[in-house]
């Protein structure tokens, strides 16, 4: 599935963080707990990218990376590292110039892109000041509890200086393309959907979690459309999905996406 022109641009993205989500649900993980589950489903998912030859853009707190700040740095020779906020479970204003000296001393790269843990609002002014160039903390669909973005714009746009890069969701619909759909929709509607945005913007843009890919059977508070599939299941799906997607198009960071197409970022 190709446009008429050029190949569609595929902006895949992973939100590299602590493994907090059982918080949410009465079960309290140590931190070592949060972190191993995370580095678990990192390093199922690495080598698949690296097999495809997927450039991906990892947006990661500070606090993930100091952990395991070898890793981090290797992955940024291949991939985009973006600042995910210092923590996953707690935020201050700081964090968010924190997040990006600390992400640029781990890699040796500048940290131009952001995105709010739970996508959750965050003040534009404060991320240029902090010196980002994209903003990707937006979801515009409507999520009970979660998301009322339906008047937001679906595509890239600029706010304040600053671009906003959306989560893709589907025309019209605002279905999200986003982690749950992949994991609980069968594969030929989430290439249905895919094919519906590609057509219509010629681009897309897609986010995951690699804690999705450790084994999460025994977190049973968590409900089952967070936990399941998971693990080599969810990875297969995912390889089958990427592999769909590379015969469309490219895949690229959004950094590189950004400037391709705006042609206002420096180098």
């Amino acid at each position: 599935m190709r446009n008429s022109g050029q190949p569609y641009n595929i902006l895949l993205s992973f939100d590299l963080e602590e493994f907090d989500i059982p918080n949410e649900y009465g079960t309290t993980l140590s931190i070592e707990e949060q972190l191993a589950v995370t580095h678990q489903g990192l390093s199922r998912l690495l080598p698949v990218l690296e097999q495809l030859n997927i450039h991906a853009t990892f947006f990661t707190t500070a606090f993930y990376a100091q952990q395991d700040s070898v890793l981090v740095k290797q992955m940024a020779a291949q991939h985009e590292i973006a600042s995910h906020a210092f923590y996953h479970s707690r935020f201050s204003e700081a964090d968010i110039s924190g997040s990006r000296t600390t992400l640029e001393a781990i890699t040796g790269q500048p940290i131009r892109g952001f995105r709010m843990p739970r996508l959750a609002p965050v003040d534009k002014n404060l991320l240029l000041k902090a010196g980002y160039t994209y903003d990707a903390s937006l979801n515009p669909t409507w999520l009970p509890g979660r998301y009322n973005h339906t008047r937001q714009p679906r595509t890239l746009f600029m706010e304040d200086e600053l671009w906003v890069i959306p989560a893709s969701v589907t025309p019209h619909t605002r279905f999200p393309l986003f982690w749950l759909s992949f994991k609980n929709l069968p594969l030929f509607i989430i290439k249905s959907w895919s094919r519906q945005v590609l057509r219509k913007d010629n681009y897309i843009c897609l986010y995951l979690h690699p804690w999705e890919f450790a084994d999460l059977h025994k977190f049973r508070a968590l409900p089952f459309y967070t936990r399941k599939p998971c693990g080599e299941q969810l990875l297969n799906k995912l390889v089958a999905y990427l592999g769909w997607l590379k015969s469309a198009g490219n895949f690229k960071t959004i950094d590189s996406f950004i400037k391709e197409n705006t042609f206002k970022i420096p180098a």
